[in-house]
């Protein structure tokens, strides 16, 4: 009991009984980065009812995680979002079925809130919480906080809970793996003759095709690595089977294209039992920091302060920047395509995944 005397100290309920949390928000990164918070939540109110107002993709996210999330409810758009069309019938149907909820406590994390605030608070919620941008209106200075701008996406929501008084509980993320999906798992190694521990994941592919590094580098670097002798799988959607047919093509060393042939689950339970991963910054990264699986993340067009993982000894960050680009943080590799040959590049991340291929580190399972 003694745990909860400090707790909440701005909330006007100190222990709410329903929660609602707006992030919808579309990737999978988008997603995981909130685990952390989503798991103070839960500690801290264990008996509460926990909704999500997300968009569509978001309903397997939450049953996954249904230790933390209790429920789903779909977004109905709002003006200003762009995740989703505006359809105001649905936004009056939206709001007069939550208000029948009495919620307690609604949290805004979808981002700096100059659109979503005013949502969240048509939510009529008890209390509300949330970010409001600097030189924007605040609409209560107890339990909205100025964003933090240049915060890890991660500690953005933990840092809104440490300001509400709510004691976190680690910044670390996870991904549980269901039993069937293991099997699905084992079923496909079978298939693909794949050796546990001595497979490298090779991911080229992203949502947005400024944040993918080149082919031709992504062939060279899974050539280096199969010269190892590690077998090469090229991982990503349906929609990538292009990227990685490329990839393929362009290596001397075979691979196995497993493109559009798994789920969330399955690649899930495929890094988990690989030796490395090599990806852009993309969801499968925050995926690979989920399950502690090494990996390599290049960074092409997208900050690494805000979506980097946080562990630098399990990954590493190669950013592929142009010339005016700076090195914000002493531990990124800055490749520059501008002033060096592409080359560059491709040497930074082999030298990285050599690296962490050659250590051992004693991790707590």
């Amino acid at each position: 009991m003694k745990q909860h005397l400090n707790m909440g100290r701005k909330l006007r309920n100190p222990l709410p009984q329903t929660i609602v949390i707006v992030r919808a928000l579309p990737g999978l990164g988008d997603l995981l980065c909130l685990v952390p918070a989503l798991r103070a939540l839960r500690s801290n109110f264990p008996a509460a009812q926990i909704t999500l107002v997300g968009l569509p993709g978001a309903t397997q996210f939450v049953q996954r995680f249904h230790h933390y999330l209790d429920t789903w409810l779909e977004f109905p758009g709002y003006p200003g979002i762009p995740e989703t069309s505006v359809h105001p019938g649905r936004i009056v149907t939206f709001l007069a079925r939550i208000q029948q909820l009495n919620v307690d406590f609604a949290l805004q994390m979808h981002g700096n809130g100059i659109c979503m605030n005013a949502l969240t608070l048509l939510l009529g919620a008890k209390q509300s919480a949330g970010f409001f941008p600097m030189e924007h209106y605040c609409p209560d200075s107890t339990s909205f906080m100025a964003y933090p701008e240049h915060e890890h996406e991660i500690w953005r929501h933990l840092r809104l809970l440490e300001f509400l008084g709510i004691p976190l509980q680690g910044s670390h993320l996870e991904f549980p793996i269901w039993q069937s999906e293991w099997q699905e798992f084992q079923a496909l190694a079978q298939a693909h003759n794949l050796s546990p521990g001595n497979y490298v994941c090779i991911h080229p592919g992203a949502s947005i095709s400024s944040r993918r590094w080149n082919i031709h580098d992504f062939a060279i670097v899974a050539d280096r690595l199969a010269g190892q002798g590690f077998q090469i799988i090229l991982t990503g959607t349906k929609a990538e089977t292009s990227l990685t047919q490329a990839v393929a093509q362009a290596m001397r060393f075979p691979a196995i294209d497993l493109a559009g042939k798994t789920n969330l689950g399955t690649i899930a339970a495929l890094l988990k039992e690989s030796k490395l991963l090599i990806c852009n910054d993309t969801g499968i990264s925050h995926l690979a920091a989920a399950l502690g699986v090494k990996s390599v993340v290049v960074f092409s067009n997208s900050d690494p302060q805000r979506w980097a993982p946080l562990d630098r000894q399990r990954h590493r960050i190669v950013q592929v920047c142009p010339v005016e680009c700076r090195q914000s943080e002493p531990d990124l590799l800055v490749a520059d395509p501008t002033l060096f040959p592409s080359q560059s590049a491709t040497t930074a991340v082999i030298t990285a995944a050599i690296d962490l291929l050659r250590q051992e580190f004693a991790y707590a399972s």
